[in-house]
């Protein structure tokens, strides 16, 4: 019985484990595949989000197949651990096209501003913007400056405005007061996900990161 027990418990934890990596995997693959339908098709926002969507829901549904099957769990179990996943991939779904819209997640001085930035950024940014919402940094005069400092080209500093499709293709995160690894790994996630990232390490340490208009 105790056997059978730990057994379980295995299973369990490993079917949770599965699930987060696929479900963070699968986060990366979206947003990497909504900037590559963005950058190479010239597609509108919703547009390579929807594209996005439609690549990585059945790859989690297949996903979770491979692991519930791998676990040796019973059919009824199996059965039911499958409609959980169907029921993540529409909750997972849900919050990429909501996501985009909603500004919830940051105070109320600064969501006019936020509102404003590219529906893709906002969705690349949200795990950071959601556990640390003051890691948002508004763009002034003085860090417009900073930019040219930086070596930055006008256009990329330019970035910082409303564009022609009437957004703003970047946005700043603080990171004062934040570990080194935590910077480096966001700086990193920002570059694999396909857009232009800099850690500004002069006055007012900040990552800069930008989603140029397709070419």
């Amino acid at each position: 019985m105790i056997r059978h027990s730990g057994s379980l418990l295995r299973r369990s934890v490993s079917w949770v484990i599965g699930m987060g990596i696929l479900v963070a995997t699968l986060f990366a693959i979206l947003v990497r595949g909504s900037v590559f339908s963005y950058d190479t098709w010239a597609l509108g926002a919703s547009l390579s989000l929807v594209s996005a969507v439609l690549m990585t829901v059945p790859l989690l549904l297949l996903g979770a197949w491979v692991i519930i099957r791998g676990c040796g769990i019973v059919r009824r179990v199996q059965l039911m651990l499958i409609r959980g996943a169907i029921m993540i991939a529409f909750i997972y779904m849900g919050y990429a096209v909501l996501y985009v819209a909603s500004t919830n997640t940051v105070p109320d001085e600064i969501r006019e501003e936020y509102q404003m930035i590219h529906p893709l950024l906002r969705l690349a940014a949200s795990p950071v913007i959601v556990f640390d919402p003051s890691a948002f940094r508004q763009p002034d005069g003085s860090m417009l400056e900073d930019y040219r400092l930086m070596g930055l080209s006008a256009n990329e500093a330019n970035l910082h405005f409303v564009q022609k499709d009437d957004l703003i293709h970047s946005l700043d995160l603080v990171t004062d007061n934040r570990s080194e690894w935590r910077n480096r790994a966001i700086e990193l996630g920002f570059w694999a996900f396909g857009f232009h990232s800099l850690h500004h390490r002069g006055v007012g340490d900040h990552l800069h990161v930008s989603l140029r208009l397709p070419g």
